[in-house]
């Protein structure tokens, strides 16, 4: 098992596949778009997978496909078929928007992808479309219930932003009533893509859970796994779990397993660095292997000890930060 500098075992990774969206979510970019990368410029399927094999050489054993939207991107499901095959990679999973996610349903379900974290922020369809300004809410919600029904287990992931969709809390925690389901809401982070500029949040985790409390009783706090992002509870008479997650307020640093590839090929060890090694660089210049994973094993042995080191450690102190869709959500 690999170690970063403050012995936090390394064993995951979030892979955004696209930084192209189909929805336009006003938290995560301005209305008109983020600038998109050319094709060229992002990692092919080949390159991922070459990664993906040296980082399982490592330690690495679950990998997450985001984007963007990962669907957007053409051939995914064969590209999850050969990463099944890495020796190492023991779980992968996916974060969807649902749009375009529910005729793919038959075939993850064979190549054994066991999680799909769904992005919902709402259950009202005038508020889906004022939020992403699509009015998809139909589709995705037909995504959500073939991912129940075919057995993959659901998260769905809500970002609470305040004047926008509080009143959204409580309805979406209510699918945890009669279906297993977890509902995790989510800090508001300032990976807007410039879209407004340096956020406040006045829904942190705390009143998040005070405002669920209130209506729908006591949380009852469940364990969860090393390098958990979510506080995970039970609510009496509830079939499914609600979450919540500080993303914001980075509560969960000291026990952070996670890294991240762009879909550029930039590997971020943390959510809120500017990017610590430029993935593509090597391998598109000629990196053996073990050059790569070298400089991977570096990277990793000088990792910001949380979010808050992470930022400081940018270069240009900015009030507004990249677009989660260029991240990789």
């Amino acid at each position: 098992m690999l170690f970063d500098n403050h012995g936090r075992p390394l064993e995951y990774v979030r892979l955004a596949v696209t930084d192209r969206c189909n929805l336009r979510c006003f938290y995560c970019m301005p209305e008109e778009g983020i600038q998109y990368l050319p094709k060229r410029e992002l990692l092919t399927y080949e390159e991922m997978e070459r990664v993906v094999a040296l980082l399982a050489g490592l330690g690495v054993r679950k990998v997450r496909l985001t984007g963007g939207e990962p669907f957007v991107r053409r051939d995914l499901v064969p590209f999850i078929g050969r990463l099944s095959q890495i020796p190492g990679i023991q779980d992968i999973s996916l974060t969807t928007n649902g749009v375009l996610t529910a005729p793919h349903i038959p075939e993850l379900v064979h190549l054994g992808v066991r999680t799909v974290n769904l992005s919902l922020d709402t259950l009202d369809r005038a508020r889906f479309a004022a939020i992403t300004r699509r009015d998809e809410l139909p589709r995705v919600l037909d995504t959500f219930y073939a991912l129940l029904a075919a057995g993959i287990r659901v998260k769905i992931n809500a970002v609470v932003m305040d004047g926008q969709n509080t009143q959204d809390l409580v309805p979406l925690a209510e699918l945890t009533r009669e279906l297993p389901v977890d509902v995790r809401f989510i800090e508001e982070m300032p990976f807007n893509g410039g879209s407004h500029g340096a956020i406040q949040i006045p829904w942190s985790h705390v009143r998040i859970r005070e405002h669920l409390e209130q209506h729908l009783g006591a949380l009852m706090p469940i364990a969860q796994p090393y390098g958990a992002t979510a506080s995970e509870y039970s609510i009496a008479g509830h079939l499914g779990t609600v979450g919540i997650i500080a993303a914001y307020s980075r509560t969960f640093c000291g026990t952070c397993n996670r890294l991240r590839l762009t879909a550029e090929g930039g590997l971020k060890t943390c959510l809120y660095d500017q990017g610590v090694l430029d993935v593509r660089a090597l391998l598109r210049g000629g990196s053996t292997d073990a050059e790569v994973t070298a400089a991977l094993t570096h990277a990793f042995r000088n990792r910001a000890a949380n979010g808050f080191e992470a930022e400081r450690q940018r270069p240009v102190h900015q009030l507004s930060f990249e677009s989660m869709s260029t991240i990789g959500g």
